[in-house]
């Protein structure tokens, strides 16, 4: 029976000490011990043919570090939210991090809850995904008290390192863009978990309506959930008006496919008789029919990017705030046409 190879067989086969050879497996910005680029890969070849794999839990022991991150994620529905995870996901793995993740399901006391559960567990920092817009005081204290490193995503100020993308600019395009085509009666189905988090699309659709001299009355806008059912819904009852708009925005990519179910129900062709455009630009927009016109963000790097902040603060518990923005641009696809004549 073969026996796992130690340490010190991996000093033999690469013709150093066994110190040298845990100063490589334990490397990192702190070490002081000043190892050769070509001693170190010396070790590391040694390593893979040997096919040794270090006892991680003994190297647990010794640093205090569990190599492992928690993520509050808020809707595993929405694959906007996927593609989040997906950057984490990568930038960890590259790193040698395992990820602990807690779903809110879009639930104030449920996100406040894995907030707590994740602060009490044994992990290196913290990534939110927050599905509101600041945290409550009681969440500020416990995170505070956990002495955790913390990268979120609030669209909002907060203590911590963040990582934020505004969509404001990309939808005063989105509006030129309708209003360019001709419409007038441009509706929006506002579906989000918390009021002001879609504010950044809110308040530049009610200012492109009234530069255009259109008018932003509330009428067109359709508060609603945030499932794709909600969207659909909404959509139904912004097409069974008297006069119904010839433009719907989605707050979201995930609500316009319910907006362009709804059209369809109604007998409508897309954009022929409405034009239907979204946000996020998730992988699916490509093949819908026809194909989703959206504000696109580049979210798998902002997670890889929360990420790298988020160990550049372990290494550096005292290194200034820091926030990154990640810009957004329009793109438009089939879904987005000329207005229809009265």
């Amino acid at each position: 029976m073969s026996t796992r190879p130690t340490q010190n067989d991996v000093a033999k086969a690469a013709g150093v000490s066994r110190s040298t050879v845990s100063y490589v497996l334990n490397l990192n910005e702190s070490s002081r011990v000043p190892i050769s680029q070509e001693t170190r890969e010396r070790v590391l070849k040694a390593m893979k043919e040997l096919n040794y794999e270090p006892d991680t839990r003994a190297q647990m022991l010794r640093s205090g570090k569990t190599k492992t991150v928690g993520i509050l994620v808020p809707d595993m529905q929405n694959p906007h939210y996927w593609q989040y995870l997906s950057g984490v996901e990568q930038e960890a793995h590259n790193q040698g991090f395992a990820l602990l993740i807690y779903h809110s399901s879009l639930n104030r006391e449920e996100e406040g809850a894995g907030l707590r559960a994740l602060a009490g567990r044994r992990v290196d920092g913290l990534i939110v995904l927050s599905a509101f817009t600041r945290f409550s005081e009681i969440e500020l204290r416990e995170l505070a008290d956990s002495r955790l490193p913390v990268v979120d995503f609030s669209p909002t100020e907060s203590p911590f390192d963040c990582v934020s993308a505004n969509y404001r600019e990309a939808t005063r395009l989105l509006m030129h863009h309708l209003i360019g085509l001709g419409h007038e009666r441009i509706a929006l189905v506002y579906g989000v978990p918390d009021f002001d988090i879609g504010r950044d699309r809110l308040e530049p659709y009610r200012e492109g309506l009234r530069a255009a001299g259109i008018g932003a009355e509330d009428e067109h806008v359709a508060t609603c959930g945030t499932t794709v059912e909600d969207g659909y819904l909404a959509a139904l009852g912004l097409l069974d008006k008297p006069h119904r708009p010839t433009a719907i925005v989605a707050v979201n990519d995930f609500l316009a496919f319910g907006v362009m179910r709804a059209a369809a129900d109604r007998g409508l062709s897309i954009p022929g008789d409405l034009s239907v455009a979204g946000f996020d630009d998730i992988p699916l927009v490509k093949y819908t029919t026809p194909r989703l016109t959206t504000v696109h963000r580049d979210t798998e790097e902002a997670g890889r990017l929360a990420f790298r902040i988020l160990v550049d603060r372990m290494n550096d518990p005292a290194m200034p705030r820091r926030c990154e923005q990640i810009g957004s641009r329009l793109v438009v696809r089939e879904s987005t046409g000329t207005a229809p004549r009265p």
